[in-house]
């Protein structure tokens, strides 16, 4: 009996220290691919779990798309969606109040600029993913082409979750953004929030940018992982346990309230009398009225016709 406790313990003591090896798993996407070939090319020597999200109508994106496969790195469509701030969007951003048939035009095309894609995430679009109605749009189109949908998360309420329920696109969800600034310490900082997570949770998705502060901090990091943090590819998660936390959002889109005409006519100020005016009586008022007539120039011309002074000789 001594002899199988010890037999126990010291297969439970094994079986502790080799659990940590698969304690979280880390998903890493680099989005904005396709402005900055330079700085992509050094994302793409990284690991090939490493995965990439492309924007459809950047100059590079067949081309870098197409690297990124050939070198092993999953590839992701990178789409604009219309922020609730206003700023400028690119060309065939999703919005919600666009109609079916414009969302899957759009989609059909980012597919085709995006070749080797197997996911979708959102650039920008707080005002986008919180409309159910939007998404509901996007999720039917996805449904054709067997993508599944990254959520950046760029809006708490976030309803892709939610839209996506019934039409067979699996959904899953950004955790951490790495680079919001561009200093170093702060993406050090952010890459080990995303390992606390995915090791608590058993898996994360932290999101960054090709900016050179992030290409230098994620080479220094990637090669030092701990031993119980495995690097993994998006697609990877798409059976983890996934909870909605979003509350129903089916307002229609707000109209914008067409902008008023300026009037360049303000009209004329008018100057307060410093002392009350005097009441103005009956027979005053038809006083000045009759000298007004009187001395009125037609009324002279009628009665210098009536004297006969414009009479010839």
């Amino acid at each position: 009996m001594l002899q199988f406790r010890r037999i126990a313990l010291s297969i439970a003591g094994s079986l502790a220290l080799a659990s940590p090896a698969f304690a979280g798993k880390l998903a890493i996407v680099i989005d904005d691919f396709g402005y900055r070939p330079q700085t992509e090319n050094q994302v793409l020597a990284m690991p090939a779990t490493i995965s990439v999200a492309v924007l459809p109508n950047a100059p590079h994106a067949r081309e870098m798309a197409t690297k990124a496969h050939n070198a092993g790195h999953e590839v992701l469509i990178h789409l604009p969606m219309a922020p609730l701030s206003k700023q400028p969007l690119e060309k065939d951003t999703l919005r919600p109040e666009m109609s079916q048939e414009e969302v899957a035009r759009i989609i059909q095309d980012a597919v085709t600029k995006v070749p080797f894609a197997v996911g979708l995430n959102n650039h920008m679009g707080s005002a986008m993913t919180s409309s159910l109605p939007g998404m509901e749009k996007v999720m039917q189109a996805l449904s054709r082409y067997n993508l599944y949908f990254l959520d950046s998360m760029t809006i708490g309420n976030s309803q892709a979750m939610r839209a996506a329920s019934g039409t067979g696109v699996k959904v899953i969800k950004r955790k951490v953004f790495l680079d919001d600034t561009q200093n170093e310490a702060d993406i050090r900082v952010q890459f080990n929030r995303a390992i606390q997570l995915a090791r608590r949770n058993g898996s994360a998705i932290a999101i960054g940018h090709p900016h050179p502060s992030t290409v230098r901090v994620l080479q220094q990091m990637l090669y030092n992982l701990p031993p119980d943090i495995t690097l993994v590819r998006p697609s990877s998660l798409l059976n983890e346990p996934q909870i909605d936390t979003s509350t129903p959002n089916t307002a229609p889109p707000k109209a914008v309230p067409p902008t008023p005409p300026r009037n360049p006519f303000r009209g004329v100020s008018l100057c307060k009398p410093k002392q009350k005016l005097q009441p103005v009586y009956a027979t005053h008022f038809f006083t000045v009225l009759s000298e007004s007539i009187s001395q009125s120039t037609l009324l002279q011309y009628y009665q210098q016709q009536w004297q006969g002074w414009n009479k010839k000789a």
